[in-house]
Formats: C-alpha cells, structure tokens, sequence
C-alpha cells in the first residue's frame, strides 16, 4: 500500500464546553486507500485507536477530525501521522501495531514509532523480520554498534529470535564467515554419550528452538548443507571449550543456565571480526543445587567494560500472545511477595 503525500491539517478551531477549553484539529489523509488501511475492514481498526485516544475521533471521507483538549490532540494527531508512516513504508496495520505504536509515543522517549516498526532485518517469501518494540529496537541497534551483547528478558520477548535474525544478516553481508549457535545442555548435565544417535541427534532437543529460528530464515533445504560445510555451527556449550572463534557471529542462547566458569570460558572463546550475543532469563534458573547462574554473576563482572552492553527486555516486549504478557506479570507479582531461596535467589517457576 503506497501513500502519495502527508496528511494535511486545517487551522485548529476553539470551542468551549462545560467550562472546558476543548481544540478541534482535522486531518486530511490524501487517497481512498490510504485512509481504508489506516482505519481498517467496518473500521476495525479506528475503534482500536479510538479505545487508545482521549480524545474525540469523527471521520467523514478523508478527514479525520480530532476533538478534546491541546494535549490529548496533540498525541492523537502524532499517532495517526506515526500509522500513515507505516503504511507508507508498505507495512499492514494490526491492533497490536498500533498498541505498540502508541506506547511509544506515550513513553516520550523521543523515538518514533514509523522508525521502530519500520527497521527490516530480514526478507524471506514476503515475512519482514523487524523488531516490534522500542526496546527490540534498541537491543538490534547494541548488536550492530557493540562486539558483546547480552540480550535479558522473560520468554516471548524475541531475544533469542532476532539474535539469529541478525546472525543470518551478518553471513548473508559476509560480515562473518560462519554462525555459531549453542546452548547449555543442564538437562543432560552436559554428558551425552549414553543418548543414542550421532551428536546431532543427541543434541537436537536441546537447540531445536535455533534450530526452527534458523527455519524461518534461511531455506531449510540449505540448512543442513551450511551445517555440513560449517558455515553454520550448532553444538552444547560444553564443545567451546580450547576453542578460538575468528570471524564468526556466536550466540550463547539459555545463558541463565550456565555457571560462572562456563560462561567465561565461552566470552573467553572471542577470536578476531567476530561478534557475541548472550540471551537468558534470569528468572528460569535450571541450574541444580545451590549453583550460582553465570548470567546473574556476569553483568557484575563486566558492567564497565567497554563494547560490552546488556540490553533488557520486560514483560512490555512479549511478542507472544497477549496473554504470555499477562502470565510473565502475574508470576513476577507472586515471586515479589515470596522470599528467595538459596545464594542464587532463584525461584521456583514452571518452564515457560
């Protein structure tokens, strides 16, 4: 869907109600096509920003009129000119874009929503692969600017996926020569030699959720010819170790289940033109006994080391259903009223 122009405003017109000093702002939104992506099938849409807004929104043709008061227009017009961006750079409106579109707005950080939702990673059959958050957003752009990135947040946030996604990015602009994923195997104790099979059986439970990642972006086809050749690389953490990794993009994914020894001898692992990203959840501890989560330990370590950035990630960047969102909250309600338990302070929470 290509929009021609910018909307235009007419001049804003003063009313008074009930002692109330009210504003009424009209948007013209240049074309027929323009004006049904924005307000969606039987206005679909228009009632979600609607439900959004504090002000009062009345459509006749290709105007939009705005009415309440300066404050609660302003936000209004800012969202509608911020959706019309997005249509413009091709993108279809969803409820939960403009759910999206407006937190950000109402965060007042400064950044725009057009420039958050708009940023493409990757193309594959017509999908876009792009962060959907201010917070994705910004933990894509540590990764182009930073040689170690560690991504936390709970599950659902797309840490884990947009690591790949930008992992592919990099091989297919031959900023690196090969992708290195891993992953602790805690539920085998790192020991699986009396697993039957060959390694890569014997691991595919452990790193399939890299592996389906990889799927969506890359050819499946290809995937085992890459792994093959060893532009791709998928292998417990325990196989790092004695190793050197020049020219490669490594992602340490599970990384709250990993002690503090594994997880220097994987940052430790960093050879020349190659770039790191860790994900975890310091919330989903698998680690047995009293053992101590080298992702918790890590960020103490390495705060002030230059080129090395922790990016983080809430319940607010779930990308999940909207009820993952709601689940994430409600159990960080409850462990809040509950002490900790052991030197880890881990928690006693289901797998998400």
């Amino acid at each position: 869907m290509e929009v021609s122009a910018s909307p235009t405003r007419k001049p804003n017109l003063s009313e008074t109600t009930a002692g109330t000093d009210r504003v009424s702002t009209t948007l013209v939104v240049p074309g027929e096509q323009a004006m049904v992506a924005l307000l969606g099938s039987r206005d679909e849409l228009l009632r979600v920003i609607e439900a959004r807004l504090d002000s009062d929104i009345h459509v006749r043709g290709n105007e939009i009129t705005i009415s309440g008061r300066a404050a609660d227009n302003a936000v209004a017009v800012r969202l509608f000119e911020e959706l019309l961006e997005l249509i413009r750079a091709g993108q279809n409106l969803t409820p939960d874009s403009i759910a999206r579109a407006h937190g950000i707005l109402t965060a007042e950080t400064g950044e725009r929503p057009a420039e958050v939702l708009s940023l493409n990673i990757l193309s594959r059959r017509g999908k876009n692969i792009r962060p959907t958050t201010l917070n994705q957003k910004r933990y894509v752009d540590a990764i182009d600017h930073h040689t170690i990135v560690f991504g936390i947040g709970p599950a659902g946030t797309g840490k884990t996926y947009l690591a790949v996604a930008k992992a592919v990015q990099a091989l297919q602009a031959k900023q690196v020569n090969r992708i290195i994923l891993t992953r602790p195997a805690v539920e085998a104790g790192e020991r699986l030699g009396f697993l039957p099979g060959t390694l890569f059986d014997k691991i595919d439970p452990y790193l399939r959720p890299l592996l389906d990642a990889l799927q969506d972006m890359l050819d499946p086809e290809s995937i085992p010819r890459l792994i093959q050749a060893g532009t791709i690389e998928i292998a417990p953490l325990a196989y790092m170790r004695g190793r050197s990794l020049s020219s490669a993009f490594i992602i340490l994914d599970e990384a709250q289940n990993t002690t503090p020894e594994q997880m220097k001898m994987f940052l430790t692992r960093l050879g020349f033109d190659s770039k790191m990203v860790i994900t975890g959840d310091v919330t989903q501890v698998d680690l047995p006994g009293d053992q101590q989560s080298g992702l918790r330990v890590v960020r103490n370590i390495l705060t002030e080391i230059e080129d090395v950035h922790f990016a983080e990630l809430t319940s607010s960047d779930v990308v999940r259903h909207r009820l993952v969102s709601e689940i994430v909250d409600a159990y960080d309600r409850y462990d809040s009223r509950r002490p900790a338990d052991g030197p880890d302070q881990r928690r006693a929470k289901p797998r998400r």
